[in-house]
């Protein structure tokens, strides 16, 4: 896949059959849409190209600081990547962008710059300044301008909203599982890894403390979760504390990494955390020492649920 920054990069000699959206943690019911966009564009010769915008339209239109996504950008190329499309198109989202007319949309962005022949889209979906174009409108620019539009039933759509609302509201409760089987992949963080207060060394559980720079990324409910990382190319487990280290009278929220058998220094590195199950609140305790006695069962727990 060639991820293309700006939608003026991209290689105009090719045409191309395309989807348009945020898709937000490119899930189960994402996917279908997706796939059907990759065979219809291998059957019809023409470029499966998603067009994507960020940053996202609320955080720009509504400034909506308190949006939360399921996936850094980062991310989204990464499980897109593995998809097989041809292209990605990541077009910065601008007030200025926002006031394109629905005409100068189609004709100037799709049709003159992305060769569009072909648009796969849901039946619901809306465009141009104020939104104020629907698909009626785009199936008689298609008409005009020569591409073809195939919607999207309802029924398809509503399964893809659903999925969303299910996974946001799974990680809020901490209910991995279920966020797990409607994205079809372990729902993950990523960030660098920052030294902390040393903590987990004292009680030798040494951490890494990851530090996630994109302030709308979803984070799941405070708590104990298992996790797995592929570090120095190669696969760790561990068990991750999300929470405030209450024990300590802890006043910020930290995301802590205890990888089993893992010895290496990876501190300033960028990692990946698969989250694959939560095991436990956040608890106070009245020792470090009873703490550890709790981290010795948590351990115990995590390595029956890898096995398994």
């Amino acid at each position: 896949m060639v991820t293309v920054q700006s939608i003026s990069n991209y290689d105009k000699k090719h045409p191309t059959a395309i989807t348009i959206g945020t898709f937000d943690g490119v899930h189960i019911g994402h996917r279908k849409i997706l796939e059907r966009l990759i065979n219809d564009a291998k059957k019809t010769g023409l470029r499966s190209t998603v067009l994507t915008f960020f940053p996202h339209p609320r955080m720009v239109l509504q400034k909506d600081t308190e949006i939360r996504l399921l996936n850094t950008i980062e991310e989204k190329i990464k499980i897109l990547d593995r998809i097989g499309l041809d292209y990605l198109i990541i077009h910065p989202f601008t007030l200025e962008f926002s006031r394109l007319s629905s005409t100068e949309f189609v004709r100037d962005i799709l049709v003159n710059e992305l060769k569009v022949k072909k648009i796969i889209i849901g039946y619901d979906h809306r465009f141009g300044r104020n939104r104020n174009a629907n698909i009626q409108d785009l199936i008689a620019f298609g008409n005009t301008l020569n591409f073809e539009v195939e919607e999207i039933a309802a029924q398809e759509i509503d399964d893809v909203s659903v999925s969303s609302t299910k996974i946001r509201n799974a990680i809020i409760d901490g209910d991995m599982k279920t966020a797990n089987a409607y994205l079809g992949y372990n729902y993950m963080l990523t960030g660098d890894v920052k030294k902390g207060k040393g903590l987990g060394r004292q009680l030798n559980f040494p951490t890494a403390n990851l530090f996630i720079k994109e302030e709308y990324k979803l984070i799941p409910k405070n708590g104990v979760y298992v996790v797995k990382s592929i570090l120095n190319n190669q696969i760790y487990y561990g068990m991750m504390n999300i929470g405030f280290n209450p024990t300590v009278d802890g006043t910020s929220k930290s995301i802590e990494i205890h990888f089993f058998e893992f010895k290496s220094d990876i501190y300033g590195a960028n990692i990946q955390v698969d989250i694959l199950q939560r095991i436990r609140d956040e608890h106070k305790f009245n020792s470090l020492e009873e703490l550890k006695t709790q981290l010795l069962k948590d351990k115990e727990t995590s390595m029956a649920i890898i096995s398994s």
